[in-house]
């Protein structure tokens, strides 16, 4: 199973991710983080296929992603 590590307090809430996933396992959550923008969360990691789509196409390297 593939390992997400997802830097909050770096997220700036653009939900880039959250559209690039093909399992539509990101979304955006209600939180706030350090600097005040709502962050992501992975949703069911079980269905994470590892292909790091998410971690590409993120502006900020908020997401990391280890097969």
């Amino acid at each position: 199973m593939p390992e997400v590590k997802i830097n909050i307090n770096r997220c700036k809430g653009c939900s880039l991710c959250t559209t690039a996933c093909p399992q539509s396992i990101i979304q955006l959550t209600n939180k706030i983080n350090l600097k005040g923008y709502q962050y992501i969360e992975i949703t069911d990691i079980s269905k994470c296929v590892g292909c790091g789509m998410c971690a590409n196409i993120c502006p900020d390297v908020v997401i990391e992603v280890w097969k």
